[in-house]
């Protein structure tokens, strides 16, 4: 009788901690140009961010395992300074489940150009949440609240408040680090500037976008494919709005990058009256791509 209600115990608590991380995150670390260092340095390393990332509890949602944040984080490493301190670039890539479909919407798709860290083989990944004691776990955390951010936004108007200021409270704590891409001053396509222009109310208009775009308009189309359309063209509005007022906005030019080829598909099959009104909106937000919107007419 004990075995079973061990048993049953044992099951359950399985099934409890299966459903409640958030991120199921596909990590890769790959170190291509390095001679010379013992390649189990990069499993290890590769092995305790899964572990870091996909074990951890980022919040106190209630996530179901079906419900579990998608997204891949690809680690390059492309310089050993030191025999523990190495320099490379992170890809960060967000995606999105779409109501009643097996589509996956890209949120975010970011190549950090600043990761530098140490790291020796089987160290464990320490995070404090109230203070900044290795880069490493700083910046993956970092991004682990700004997709959390995306992913709440994108369900609900501005739910992912409370983790924005998580990854904003991160930077805060950085700007002592040595190590880039905490500071306004180490460019204008970094972490400080992502988390400046979420928290920025000034572009608060974006984060509206992602909850229109997403909820009323893209989860719409499987049952009224017209009016999810419809609402991702009054969407749009917002990102002409913001080019108007600052016309290199990072996180502008990282929402045209996601949604440039998805919003191609979309319109391509609108009316004439959409076609060129989206046609328009878009070569005027995105005027480097601009002859790539031409698709949406031609169609």
């Amino acid at each position: 009788m004990k075995k079973g209600i061990l048993l049953i115990f044992l099951v359950w608590l399985s099934l409890f901690k299966a459903n409640s991380q958030e991120f199921l995150v596909n990590i890769s670390v790959n170190a291509p140009t390095i001679e010379g260092t013992d390649r189990r340095v990069f499993e290890s390393l590769q092995s305790a961010l899964y572990e870091f990332m996909n074990n951890r509890k980022w919040t106190n949602a209630n996530i179901k395992n079906l419900e579990r944040i998608e997204c891949t984080m690809m680690l390059t490493v492309r310089e050993r300074l030191s025999s523990d301190e190495y320099k490379g670039t992170l890809n960060v890539v967000l995606q999105r489940p779409i109501y009643k479909t097996s589509y996956n919407s890209v949120q975010l798709n970011f190549i950090d150009e600043n990761v530098q860290f140490r790291y020796l083989e089987s160290q464990p990944l320490e995070f404090s949440e109230n203070s900044f004691s290795s880069n490493l776990t700083a910046i993956f955390a970092y991004y682990a609240y700004i997709m959390l951010g995306l992913d709440f936004d994108s369900f609900s108007l501005n739910g992912g408040d409370a983790f924005f200021t998580a990854a904003e409270n991160i930077v805060n704590s950085a700007q002592n680090a040595n190590e880039r891409g905490w500071k306004a001053f180490d460019g204008n396509r970094n972490r400080y500037w992502l988390i400046e222009n979420l928290r920025n109310p000034s572009y608060r208009v974006l984060r509206q976008f992602s909850y229109e775009y997403h909820r009323q308009g893209l989860d719409l189309m499987s049952d009224n494919v017209d009016e999810g359309r419809a609402n991702i063209a009054s969407a749009l509005s917002y990102l002409e709005q913001v080019k108007k007022t600052r016309s290199d906005l990072f996180y502008l030019q990282l929402l045209t990058d996601a949604k440039r080829d998805e919003i191609i598909n979309i319109f391509s099959k609108g009316s004439p009256q959409e076609k060129t009104k989206v046609a328009n909106i878009m070569r005027e937000v995105d005027p480097a791509n601009a002859s790539k919107y031409e698709k949406i007419l031609t169609n």
